[in-house]
């Protein structure tokens, strides 16, 4: 049998495999090859954004396929390119991995992010990255976007008067994380995807509604922004930033509580708890101006009212206002 590990192939072999794997994007001036790709600007501005996934606190590969970490690493991203309003044009892949991983588990990322691009940002594509050698596998992406001539949608424009929207689903990443933590062995993984695989996938390669950012853009959205911390805690950043409280209607939120109660056979305060704060859904928290014909598939899930500013449920404090994901702080599963 042939060794695959990278201190055999090399990194120039291994990128010969890996780069065509990669999607191309009609965007793009120049690709992957040179120092630098280039990209075509339509208006002049550019949207970026950057993210880590880092194997252990990000994500474990004997819980996720290689084609789970490359898409899991391209939907973060381009999650945070739509919440701007903006359309994804292009990726940038740096990858750090030790030495003695099969060159197989990199073309196996590779083509989670070709499926990644293709089932969520047509049109967007890999334009170039790194390759270097680490103990840890890492998977940075640096993202970019077009506004296409609009506006961006900031999260300090929400107004009192607002209604507050959702595009996506809550509390299901969370649920699937909890069901990966409590299972003992790999056998017991193996049975989860085998059983539960649409559940695991929001977890392990989300697939947010990206087309709902510019959509939200065009209808008017005040603000707007990415949940990946926890429903609570991104909704606090949109009430921080705008001055204002952000009144989450707790009936809105009762299908999501009810299908993570279900997936984890847990009561209802608990699965209300996951909802509220596990965060890594992925989706679109906007708000919108009253009477706002909202795309789909956003979802009215509260309102913005007057106030310092705070994150209300239902009209009341919540203890877990400040609940949410912290890459510092220790796990509490």
């Amino acid at each position: 049998m042939t060794d695959d590990r990278l201190a055999v192939v090399g990194e120039l072999s291994a990128l010969r495999r890996i780069v065509p794997r990669l999607p191309g994007s009609p965007g793009t001036l120049l690709g992957p090859g040179d120092d630098a790709a280039v990209l075509a600007a339509p208006d002049g501005r550019v949207v970026l954004t950057t993210d880590v996934m880092v194997e252990g606190p990000d994500f474990r590969r004997d819980w996720s396929t290689p084609r789970d970490i490359g898409f899991k690493a391209a939907a973060t991203n381009l999650a945070d390119i739509a919440a701007m309003g903006a359309r994804p044009t292009g990726l940038l892949v740096a990858i750090t991995a030790p030495a003695d991983l099969p060159v197989a588990v990199l073309e196996g990322i590779a083509d989670g992010f070709a499926e990644a691009c293709a089932a969520l940002a047509p049109g967007c594509g890999v334009v170039g990255g790194d390759l270097t050698m680490s103990p840890t596998l890492t998977v940075a992406v640096t993202a970019v976007g077009s506004l296409d001539h609009a506006a961006p949608v900031l999260r300090s424009g929400a107004r009192v008067g607002d209604v507050v929207a959702y595009a996506g689903s809550l509390g299901r990443a969370g649920a699937a994380l909890r069901l990966l933590f409590g299972a003992d062995g790999a056998a017991a993984v193996a049975a989860l995807r085998r059983e539960r695989p649409e559940l695991l996938d929001e977890q392990l390669a989300p697939r947010p509604p990206l087309s709902a950012g510019p959509a939200a853009a065009a209808a008017g959205a005040t603000a707007m922004l990415d949940v990946s911390d926890g429903l609570l805690l991104d909704a606090s950043r949109i009430a921080r930033a705008s001055g204002v409280v952000l009144d989450l209607d707790g009936t809105a939120l009762d299908h999501d509580v009810r299908a993570v109660a279900q997936a984890l056979a847990v009561t209802h305060e608990v699965a209300r708890s996951v909802v509220l704060t596990a965060g890594e859904d992925h989706g679109l928290l906007a708000c919108f101006p009253d009477g706002a014909v909202l795309p789909a598939p956003f979802r009215i899930v509260g309102a913005v009212v007057a106030g310092e500013p705070d994150v209300l449920v239902d009209g009341l404090p919540t203890a877990e206002a400040t609940a949410g994901w912290d890459s510092f702080a220790p796990r509490r599963d």
